[in-house]
């Protein structure tokens, strides 16, 4: 869990459990992120990312927890009397015998209602006749002492103080009165609690003390009265949480100057050993990093999950400049060794203008995550590029490529990934920087490119590929040919047994196009890709599918041999020309019905 000192936690890599993912084996993983990439919107999600909450009440909560007002129960006169300030009247009620030395339901005293209501003469007069009911408590474990305090009734808690009321008896919650007056703000209360010697130090019951609530809430002057009274300036929380830590969590600048003059350490880490700089860089704080970094303050202290500050601050958007303020004090041996790059979590994360600035700071765009990190998500993704190509995020994607990023690092080709978005500008940015048009999944293995198994569904980025001179023949070279063919159901069985010290079956075309999701489209996808080979003969099951349907049959005719000289040239044309001239055809220095005729449009187009 992180610890926190004000406000709950936003969820950020690295405070991540593993999920049931981590139990999988490699092949499993694969397999489910193909699956889900051949389903109808199967977007890869990272998992094991848990919601974090903060270990700590916010300070806005604290201050919410008030005691109910007495105007909240059940007409009273006596309370009245009290709230008017009839000393009077509560005279003459005593007079007559009534005992006002008995709490009611709530265990409120009339004492209690004069704290609360600053009725200081009638106080006076409760005191005197019931002096033993000073310190007596309501069922909140509330005292008059504590009511003068949260409601700022000086001359009330003067009075009390005077006549011996314990400064220190806590609520439920363990807060004292001098805690509450820090909340509050409230110096001369403060002052007042400290000079008839109010334990300064004591810790409420999630360890904060009255110094880390003033100086959460930027209180100098009740700093100052607190220090020069004794506050202990590394006191710690239940989470390792110093005032320090507060200060530069919250973004006081004035509190952390005047604590790190009062001589705290400024590398001060929690028990997640999250450093203040830390802190201070999530919160998009640069004052508070820029303080910091001129004291001296450590950018190399990891927290237990092994982040840097700079990763932390790549995560949140406009932190550019606590980026900048962090690149050149951050070691880069330091980012090696945490297993990931802050250009990851900015990829991750669309912060384009730290993307950039990261780039220009010479980070190895082509850096890749741990195989720790790398295993917190399914699809095993490894390169800042891939996560751009995720996020279809266009403009990050040509940072990456411009700046020297590989295509082909990631166990799934990030080509796979535009095509499954149908991303075409991101696909011919990637094929133009290299991107391999062939692309398979080692954990996955087809007998054809995996870049056609993932553009089945639309045949205008199939033919796109193809145009480009994406392997076709592979589609028509079947291992079982002209004979009978294992029935799909039985090979996916087969393929439900262990996975231990067992080599995956490679997966024809013809099982992947009989698949349930693919099968209705198998004649017009055959169609296109015989557009692309030359004398091929189909399978038995190819030839089955084409069977299944009459409107196909103009399709099973065009695969019968021998094909056309005028297709088989343009193929040999094509062959000779190469994918890398392919890219670029319709520049070539050739005849615009050359060009149509290559790109198997319509010759009769003018």
């Amino acid at each position: 869990m992180e610890i926190s000192a004000s406000r709950p936690a936003q969820r950020i890599m690295g405070s991540e459990e593993y999920s049931l993912y981590s139990s999988l084996s490699e092949e499993e993983l694969i397999q489910m992120a193909i699956e889900q990439s051949l389903s109808e919107g199967g977007a890869s999600q990272q998992v094991g990312h848990t919601q974090q909450k903060r270990a700590e009440l916010t300070t806005n909560q604290r201050a919410s927890q008030r005691p109910a007002a007495p105007t909240n129960r059940d007409p009273n006169p006596i309370e009245e009397m009290i709230k008017k300030g009839d000393e009077e009247g509560l005279n003459n009620i005593m007079k007559s015998g009534k005992r006002l030395n008995e709490p009611n339901k709530d265990g409120w005293l009339p004492l209690h209602e004069a704290a609360y209501y600053g009725s200081l003469g009638c106080l006076k007069i409760l005191l005197k006749e019931y002096p033993a009911t000073i310190d007596q408590r309501t069922l909140q474990e509330e005292t008059a002492l504590y009511f003068a305090v949260i409601r700022g009734h000086l001359d009330c808690l003067h009075h009390l103080l005077e006549y011996g009321a314990e400064p220190d008896i806590v609520n439920k919650s363990r807060e004292t009165p001098l805690y509450k007056a820090c909340e509050r703000k409230n110096t001369d209360t403060v002052q007042m609690l400290v000079n008839f010697r109010a334990d300064i130090n004591h810790r409420c019951n999630q360890g904060w003390t009255a110094l880390h609530e003033a100086v959460a809430r930027n209180a100098l002057d009740i700093i100052d009265i607190l220090v020069k009274g004794g506050a202990k300036i590394e006191a710690m929380n239940c989470y390792g949480i110093t005032p320090l830590f507060v200060a530069a969590q919250s973004g006081q600048l004035e509190a952390l100057r005047y604590i790190v003059k009062c001589g705290a350490d400024i590398n001060t880490q929690a028990n997640d050993s999250a450093t203040a700089l830390f802190e201070a860089s999530k919160n998009g704080h640069d004052h508070i990093v820029e303080f910091l970094l001129s004291q001296g303050a450590d950018a190399n202290k990891p927290n237990k999950d092994g982040y840097l500050p700079i990763h932390i601050a790549s995560k949140k958007r406009d932190n550019d400049e606590i980026v900048s303020m962090l690149i050149p004090v951050t070691s880069r041996t330091r980012v090696k060794r945490s297993g990931i790059s802050p250009l990851h979590i900015a990829a991750e994360r669309n912060n384009d203008d730290i993307l950039e600035e990261l780039i220009d700071a010479g980070y190895d765009v082509n850096s890749t995550l741990s195989h720790d990190r790398a295993r917190l998500y399914e699809d095993r993704r490894s390169t800042p590029l891939y996560f751009s190509v995720m996020n279809n995020n266009i403009y990050a994607t040509r940072l990456l490529l411009e700046a020297g990023a590989n295509p082909n690092v990631d166990l799934i080709n990030p080509l796979l990934i535009s095509i499954r978005h149908g991303c075409i500008t991101t696909m011919k940015m990637l094929l133009d920087h290299g991107a391999n048009i062939n692309a398979y999944i080692a954990t996955h293995p087809t007998s054809f490119p995996a870049t056609i198994m993932f553009s089945m569904k639309c045949l205008s980025l199939l033919k796109y590929l193809m145009d480009l001179g994406c392997d076709a023949d592979s589609c028509f070279q079947c291992e079982y040919g002209n004979g009978p063919h294992p029935p799909i159901d039985d090979q996916r069985r087969q393929n439900d047994g262990p996975q231990e010290h067992k080599q995956p079956k490679i997966v024809q075309f013809c099982e992947m196009i009989s698949t349930p999701e693919i099968s209705r489209w198998a004649g017009p996808i055959i169609d296109v890709l015989l557009d692309y080979v030359g004398n091929v003969k189909l399978c038995s099951r190819l030839q089955e599918h084409l069977d299944s349907y009459e409107d196909w049959d103009c399709i099973k005719v065009k695969s019968e041999p021998p094909r056309p000289l005028t297709h088989l040239c343009r193929l040999k044309v094509r062959s000779m020309l190469g994918r890398e001239r392919l890219k670029l055809i319709d520049t070539l220095p050739l005849p615009c019905r050359m060009i149509r005729y290559l790109n198997h449009e319509n010759l009769n187009q003018c």
